[in-house]
């Protein structure tokens, strides 16, 4: 994973690039805005991934169901915490709390399905009639 601040005199706003080496998103390169409200760490961070992807916890306008985001964050919790959960969640998607209910209901259904589903939405196929952006090289 690397880190980009964009605007340097802004520390607040910045961008994480997640590549996980394992799991059914191996060799994915995944974008996510973060920014940091004024009251942190008494408020999480807002986060987003700046693709369209394939995913049960993230829908495709890039909001992220992670728990320590929403009614799980204690203010404890720091940026690290919330780094590790989006790994995380691309090791080990949940279908228990989804945004994206389709992709969700094939994990939960047809698990070799979402595994194909997967691999063509990275290659920048469609699924489900969405077009997927290509994140694998």
């Amino acid at each position: 994973m690397t880190t980009d601040f964009p605007n340097p005199d802004d520390i607040l706003n910045f961008r994480l690039t997640l590549t996980p080496d394992e799991g059914l998103y191996k060799s994915g390169t995944f974008l996510f805005t973060f920014a940091i409200p004024a009251n942190f760490p008494h408020e999480p961070p807002k986060v987003k991934c700046t693709q369209k992807i394939y995913h049960p916890n993230i829908d495709l306008e890039g909001n992220v169901c992670l728990n320590i985001l929403r009614e799980d964050w204690k203010p404890v919790l720091n940026l690290n915490a919330v780094i590790v959960g989006l790994q995380f969640l691309f090791l080990e998607p949940n279908a228990s709390d989804p945004l994206n209910k389709e992709a969700a209901n094939d994990l939960m259904s047809d698990r070799e399905r979402f595994k194909r589903n997967v691999r063509a939405a990275m290659q920048g196929g469609s699924v489900n009639r969405e077009t997927f952006e290509k994140v694998v090289q």
